[in-house]
């Protein structure tokens, strides 16, 4: 940490102070909510302060007093920005949702003045015009350019109408994203299926048995069982319990997250956002919200995201429609006659899954024993880029579940950076599973080093019990890690370069390409090992889990593109009147033929990539667009022979994971793999193929 970091507050107040803790770790036990609220106004103060330093500079504006001024700025905003986001996300309370609903607007109309500032701009500008002459090198050029197309795509070039347009509909949005989110964090925590007897427990295997037992506790109903929205919990409740009546009560529950009425119910926001995103993108000169995001992304055009979703939606749909057939069969056998409901297709899948490739997830799990993932996780990490990993149980996380590691190159011992891992269910987190940084990392005045987080939505065991994942927890475990490798990798100059500061299609391939090694023999045979007996997995249901990796595509790519073609549908709305989002939703599934017996990953109202802020709007395509990077990436290990072959590896840290966004996508890749990759892999990858 440097002073500049510490703000003009009273001295008992820690962003007040230099952090003086390991590795500059944040103090988490002494930040109270009201030091954050206090710290804002501070935070802010400072910033305009530098800012207005810059402009006030009489000196003809150079790179060095404008562009790395700009990179100077803000660092005591970052760091207070940096505990609070994550803390909202990781470990909420009132105090602190309360906090997000002032400071959203406040915090949108901060960066609207500065971005949209004709003094600050036109510096800015000057350098720009001037670049070719002021011999930059090449992370230099980039960042100039980048910072420039940030302004004008803030609105910079705006007249004042259009620019005091544009910043009210920034307000409006920050706050509108806000609300969406607290409201599927309210729907999520406030739900509980609580079961009381054992005819409700029919078909459940102990470890889904005890994690529902952990639930009920967790709600105060001690002895009793509890189905939550935590999908750690749902998801195997859907695919185990016999009771199809629970099945499809705790279904609707999920599915109607963000929809149920009152005053968490989430469809009049996303009718205002579609409306508001529109008219954003007019007032800066593009035909739709799709064009103005999509313009900054490999994609480029949303013909040619509609282009890569519809290749797989064709041949995905018809492997749905043969995966539905089978499980109906399967169901007439049992005595089910009707069709397969959304609320049935877990339960059916993982029958007809166990028949064909005697794979049993109750068989299945007790080899992946979360503690030893995370392990294999980190090994990999070693076999690939040299790093080693040390707990220190003498740091103190934000939570008493949090774990915290030292990252090290191992050949040298230099540090890397600080690892966080938080991974259990809580109500206090919201769904799903994410990557953040308290810290970026930079090396402009000195290196700073990260401090990156994974957070997760992992059942937690009983006391004294090992947590055991599922294969797709394994997976969606080495995800993030391959996100949190970006983060602690990254060896740049700039900080708004650095990790996974690149464009939102480019930012998956990281984590998706590093889920590839969980699936290999060589992790598998040595870190899956049975709870009880300490037995490695028999190389035998090694084999049937990779021959299973294309069983139930269809139904999984039919569920992801579903969602990525309706986000699309709405941004490319060029003059949106009053949206009906259910409607609106219905309409465009009717049109791409969406089979009946599954249901978007993610309905309208609880889609927050896409309406909880601006990060995935008009972007949830970009999973795909990485994982044809990702399969055709993986490629290049099996092509040398060696999962874990040096070369491609050092090249893979140096293009990729060290890179940020120092280079254009297409270069990076380019450079790491010697050429663009095409669709083939992932069609093979989905078993679409053909």
């Amino acid at each position: 940490m440097t002073a500049s970091e510490a703000l003009n507050l009273p001295a008992g107040n820690p962003f007040a102070q230099v952090w003086e803790t390991p590795f500059g770790l944040p103090p988490f036990a002494e930040i109270r909510p009201e030091h954050i609220h206090e710290a804002y106004p501070a935070a802010l103060d400072r910033h305009r302060a530098e800012i207005e330093a810059i402009k006030a500079e009489k000196a003809e504006p150079d790179f060095a007093n404008t562009i790395e001024a700009l990179e100077r700025s803000a660092r005591g905003l970052s760091r207070l920005g940096g505990v609070f986001y994550n803390l909202a996300g990781a470990d909420t309370n009132e105090a602190l949702q309360a906090i997000e609903r002032e400071m959203s607007p406040v915090m949108s109309r901060h960066w609207s003045m500065i971005m949209m500032d004709e003094g600050l701009f036109a510096r800015v500008e000057a350098v720009f015009l001037r670049r070719e002459s002021l011999g930059l090198d090449a992370e230099q050029m980039r960042l100039l350019e980048r910072t420039h197309r940030g302004f004008v795509r803030a609105g910079a070039q705006l007249g004042p109408e259009d620019k005091a347009r544009l910043a009210a509909i920034n307000e409006r949005l920050a706050m509108l994203g806000t609300s969406f989110g607290q409201n599927l964090l309210k729907d999520e925590a406030g739900y509980a299926l609580v079961l009381e007897n054992e005819a409700d427990l029919v078909g459940l295997p102990p470890f889904v048995v005890a994690a529902m037992a952990r639930a009920a506790t967790d709600r105060g109903e001690a002895g009793k069982h509890a189905v939550t929205l935590s999908r750690s919990v749902i998801e195997p409740f859907l695919t185990f319990s016999k009771r199809r009546d629970l099945r499809e009560e705790s279904f609707a529950a999920w599915s109607r997250r963000g929809e149920n009425g009152g005053e968490t119910d989430n469809r009049a926001i996303v009718a205002e956002m579609v409306k508001l995103r529109a008219a954003k993108a007019r007032l800066l000169g593009f035909a739709t919200f799709a064009d103005f995001k999509l313009d900054d992304s490999m994609a480029k055009t949303p013909a040619r995201v509609r282009e890569l979703l519809e290749l797989v939606w064709k041949p995905a749909k018809a492997r749905a429609a043969q995966e539905a057939a089978d499980l109906a069969a399967l169901a007439r056998e049992e005595g089910e006659n009707g069709p397969i409901r959304p609320s049935d297709w877990r339960y059916y899948s993982e029958k007809v899954r166990q028949k064909t490739y005697a794979l049993d997830e109750a068989v299945l799990k007790p080899y992946l024993q979360l503690d030893r993932i995370i392990a294999a996780a980190f090994d990999t990490a070693g076999k690939l880029f040299g790093l080693a990993f040390a707990e220190r149980k003498d740091l103190a996380g934000y939570h008493p579940d949090v774990r915290i590691w030292d990252v090290t190159e191992a050949a040298s011992g230099r540090h890397i950076g600080l690892f966080l891992g938080d991974y259990f269910a809580r109500a206090s987190k919201r769904s799903g599973a994410w990557m953040s940084a308290y810290r970026g990392q930079r090396n402009l005045d000195g290196e700073v080093r990260p401090i990156i987080v994974n957070v997760c939505n992992f059942a937690k065991p009983a006391e004294g019990k090992p947590a055991l994942l599922s294969i797709d927890d394994a997976r969606t475990l080495f995800h993030e890690f391959g996100h949190a490798l970006h983060g602690l990798l990254s060896d740049v100059t700039y900080g708004s370069l650095a990790g996974t500061s690149v464009s939102r299609d480019f930012v998956e391939l990281p984590s998706q390409l590093y889920e590839h090694w969980f699936l290999t023999r060589e992790v598998m045979q040595r870190f899956c090992l049975h709870a009880e007996t300490g037995e490695p997995i028999p190389d035998a249901l090694i084999e049937r889990i990779r021959k299973a990796q294309t069983f139930n595509q269809g139904f999984a790519t039919v569920e992801y593109t579903s969602s990525a073609l309706v986000d699309l549908a709405f941004h490319s709305l060029e003059l949106p009147a009053e949206v009906d989002p259910l409607v609106f939703e219905a309409a465009e599934l009717a049109r791409i033929g969406m089979p009946g017996e599954i249901t978007m990953r993610h309905r309208t109202p609880h889609f927050s990539h896409v309406f909880s802020g601006d990060g995935y709007s008009a972007g949830y395509y970009s999973y795909l667009w990485s994982e044809v990077m990702d399969a055709d990436a993986f490629n290049a290990f099996i092509e040398a022979g060696d999962v874990f072959a040096p070369e491609v590896a050092g090249k893979l840290r140096r293009y990729i994971y060290s890179a940020g966004d120092t280079r254009d996508p297409a270069e990076a890749y380019t450079l790491f793999r010697g050429r663009l990759p095409t669709p083939d892999a992932l069609l093979e990858k989905r078993g679409l193929a053909g």
